[in-house]
């Protein structure tokens, strides 16, 4: 007797992804670093989720995201995600996990079987950095092209999303970054992603210049202000991405925690920031897996 508690899902992720898209504008999609979070933006009325290179790096690695993650590492962390949550999940390949089209290709077919709903790929060169670093670099105009093209090529399932990001704004400027979405686009891209946008005016000049939705990734301490789905909305952006709100918040609690148990010799003082067992419990649903455990052991006692 299976213990699952997952909920059918009729239709493919990347058409949940698609749905998702056109009945909330801008769709909000927050980043969840493990399943557990992935149950709780659930929770919260969330319609998409995030799996960010730079969370796989620092949260299941411990390393900084300068490209040491490996494809085999983010689908660890999709599956459990996937096999829980069906939220449709966005997932950064960063650049695609390898140096030719058919690395792009193999991470595509990949994520699909991993359940991912769409993917994230960027046009940066080599040791990849943080996109709201310095001293990043891009690859050329026609290698980025085929990064796209073969991501398109490689897709089994036509409904999956394939979304092109630059970080060409910061180093090449403005036009060379609406050339490379442009051009991505007619490659077959879904969504446009320009990183590290300075200012609102900016994304409303992406979304007047681009033919396909735009995504604005709303990370904080970066180049992006802090700006509110409503005057992103004004903007005609499709889609605010939080990729690690929620997953910086679990560290300063985590660091407040461990410091007042080594400082009190007890967690008396942090019983208030905690979730308590209950609430874990129903939140994972716990109680529902019991049921089916105690019937399980009762059918055999019988």
């Amino acid at each position: 007797m299976a213990l699952s508690t997952r909920p059918s899902a009729p239709a493919s992720a990347g058409a949940r992804m698609r749905l998702a898209m056109q009945t909330e504008r801008p769709l909000q999609i927050v980043g969840a670093i493990n399943a557990n979070h992935a149950l709780l933006a659930q929770q919260a009325g969330f319609q998409a989720i995030y799996l960010s290179g730079g969370g796989v790096a620092a949260g299941s690695l411990g390393v900084p995201d300068l490209g040491i993650v490996g494809l085999e590492d983010v689908l660890t962390d999709v599956r459990r995600i996937t096999e829980i949550c069906p939220l449709p999940l966005t997932v950064d390949a960063d650049t695609g996990f390898g140096a030719s089209a058919f690395n792009v290709a193999r991470t595509t077919r990949s994520l699909i079987a991993a359940g991912a709903a769409a993917m994230q790929i960027e046009d940066q060169a080599g040791a990849k950095r943080c996109g709201h670093r310095p001293n990043k670099e891009v690859v050329t105009l026609p290698e980025m092209v085929d990064r796209i093209k073969a991501a398109v090529d490689a897709r089994s399932d036509p409904e999956f999303v394939i979304i092109a990001r630059t970080d060409a704004l910061a180093s090449q400027g403005r036009q060379s970054a609406l050339d490379r979405l442009a051009a991505c686009i007619e490659a077959g891209a879904d969504v446009a992603f320009p990183e590290a946008v300075p200012d609102l005016e900016g994304f409303r000049d992406f979304a007047r210049a681009l033919p396909a939705p735009i995504l604005a990734n709303i990370t904080e301490f970066g180049q992006t202000p802090m700006l509110t789905v409503d005057e992103l909305a004004a903007a005609d952006v499709a889609i605010a991405l939080y990729p690690l709100s929620a997953f910086r918040a679990m560290n300063r609690a985590a660091q407040r925690t461990y410091a007042a148990i080594r400082r009190d010799g007890t967690q008396r003082a942090m019983l208030d920031e905690m979730q308590t067992r209950m609430e874990l419990y129903e939140s994972i649903g716990y109680f529902t897996y019991e049921e089916k455990l105690d019937a399980l052991y009762a059918g055999k006692a019988a």
